[in-house]
């Protein structure tokens, strides 16, 4: 049985200067963070980190990030540094910045830029609120025609999508438990489908329900959570995995408390 090789860590390498490895290293720690903070897989976050310090000639740098956490080494300059991410949502315009910026430093883009533009691309402004509530309504209305629904069913499927995303968005800002988020979410919208059918016009109750929930589905969650798995990140895919799990639970428990009750 073969006993398999340590370790080595190259000496350092002195021809670079110590405060352009340092900013170096402030380009990729932060473009991995503002990557998890966005939805980035894990395995494209170290991917990414590795890539921007090769490109400026730092070699030796070792990655580990998990939903989480980010941990960023240079071996060689003695530079290490954990970071710990609070909060995290879908914000693939991100995603596809610092994409974009990776490749500008594979063509050469000089540190002192390559600061600026993640300075900028942190500054990003989201969506305004009231159209990520309104866009919530638009993804019920198409999900309930592509399920079948009809015309009648629209008003309380686009009412139900939007004061899903207005109550999980509104909610968020007071308590970091997604779980009461999507829960109460799925609860209001499971009333309001009912109201409709029972004392409206109303005739699919199930159908409205699915449509109006399908905004509160965590899909790029689950996608990526897959996706890590298949890349060999059994941590971050199981993790990612669990997550998307308690979110359908906290929908399904939402809707199901209502029609225990009805």
């Amino acid at each position: 049985m073969s006993v398999e090789e340590l370790e080595t860590v190259d000496k350092p390498d002195d021809s670079l200067d110590e405060d352009f490895v340092r900013k170096v290293f402030y380009v990729c720690l932060n473009s991995g963070k503002i990557l998890l903070e966005s939805g980035a897989e894990t395995y494209r976050i170290e991917d990414t980190m590795i890539r921007m310090a090769g490109n400026y000639g730092i070699g030796n740098v070792q990655v580990f990030v998990t939903t989480t956490v980010i941990i960023l080494s240079m071996n060689d300059y003695a530079l290490s540094q954990t970071i710990r991410i609070d909060e995290r949502a879908n914000n693939l315009q991100k995603v596809v910045n610092i994409n974009d910026l990776s490749r500008r430093i594979t063509k050469g883009l000089p540190i002192r830029d390559a600061i600026d533009s993640i300075e900028n691309i942190h500054e990003t402004k989201m969506f305004p609120f009231w159209l990520i509530v309104f866009t919530g309504g638009m993804v019920a209305i198409m999900f309930l025609l592509l399920f079948g629904g009809v015309a009648g069913d629209i008003p309380v499927a686009a009412a139900g999508g939007m004061a899903g995303v207005l109550i999980t968005e509104s909610i968020q800002r007071y308590t970091k438990i997604k779980f009461f988020n999507e829960f109460f979410a799925a609860f209001f919208i499971a009333v309001i489908s009912v109201l409709y059918v029972d004392y409206g016009p109303g005739t699919e109750l199930e159908t409205i329900i699915i449509a109006a929930v399908m905004p509160l589905v965590p899909g790029v969650l689950i996608t990526n959570a897959i996706r890590e798995m298949i890349r060999g990140h059994l941590m971050a895919g199981t993790m990612k995995g669990a997550e998307a799990s308690l979110t359908a639970i906290a929908i399904g428990a939402g809707v199901g408390l209502v029609f225990m009750a009805v």
